[in-house]
């Protein structure tokens, strides 16, 4: 059993074992994930309190991404891909 979740094997297996690719692909979904929460905070604000946002952003903008990566909520098509890396 993992004390980690999702597991370093599953993330890899979701991006073909490429390390650098799961980076960038967390990256853009944890800088994705945090522009949508810093909106909604500003909104938030406004309708409820610090100790109630506090609780509901307990995750951190990459844990959430790599929990999506592991579901397969978030993937990447590979012929885009290596049309951008030529």
């Amino acid at each position: 059993m993992s004390i980690i979740e999702p597991r370093i094997t599953d993330l890899l297996d979701a991006t073909d074992n490429d390390r650098f690719l799961l980076c960038a692909l967390a990256s853009k979904r944890a800088h994705d994930i945090n522009d949508m929460m810093r909106g909604q905070r500003d909104r938030a604000i406004q309708l409820q309190t610090a100790v109630e946002i506090a609780k509901a952003a307990d995750k951190k903008p990459l844990s959430m991404a790599f929990s999506e990566i592991a579901r397969g909520d978030v993937s990447y098509d590979p012929e885009t891909i290596d049309a951008e890396n030529h």
